[in-house]
């Protein structure tokens, strides 16, 4: 009966939301070739439940939303909440920023085109921002060495908060006089 919690726990533990008890019962019945009666499966989420409820355990396994699903438990959640913070608060460089704007307003583009704007390497940027998920890889272009072309991601429309790349500002919004670099003589 052991391994039938483990799969159990393995199940509940890999959805990204509450995993209802015929969902539970359905997957381990179509893994096992074999009806698996569901007072079974209900019995194994009990043993589940009394055993993350010790102390040991900074989780525990909880109903919720008709089912069920591990959650952090309450005594940890300053730790926690200073964690998201810390994460919230990771900011981009302004060389990945000026990486990350070009491919925005440029995509599809490739590496050589990045670096002819900013007149410097950008592996670094890149591999940043792909390591960050605000960019991917788009395809190959049809130009000589057929280079990797860079596009933004779903996660970059999520980081900054908008919907569609028009929602982008465009360079009418800028007020031309915060661009300028230096003093102009007359």
């Amino acid at each position: 009966m052991e391994f039938l919690h483990r799969h159990i726990e393995a199940l509940i533990f890999c959805s990204p939301s509450p995993l209802g008890l015929d969902e539970i019962q359905k997957c381990l019945t179509e893994m096992f070739e074999s009806e698996v009666p569901k007072e079974h499966v209900e019995e194994a989420i009990t043993d589940l439940q009394r055993k993350y409820h010790e102390d040991e355990f900074s989780f525990a396994l909880e109903h919720l939303g008709n089912g069920y699903q591990f959650l952090t438990k309450p005594a940890y959640q300053t730790s926690i909440s200073i964690l998201l913070k810390q994460q919230s608060t990771k900011r981009l460089s302004v060389a990945q920023m000026e990486t990350l704007s070009i491919i925005a307003y440029k995509q599809p583009v490739t590496k050589t085109e990045m670096e002819h704007i900013r007149g410097v390497n950008c592996d670094y940027s890149v591999q940043k921002l792909l390591e960050k998920e605000l960019i991917t890889i788009k395809g190959k272009s049809d130009s000589i060495g057929r280079p990797l072309l860079y596009g933004t991601s779903d996660k970059f429309m999520e980081y900054f908060g908008i919907n569609s790349l028009k929602d982008l500002p465009q360079p009418k919004d800028f007020n031309p006089e915060e661009n300028q670099i230096g003093i102009e003589k007359d």
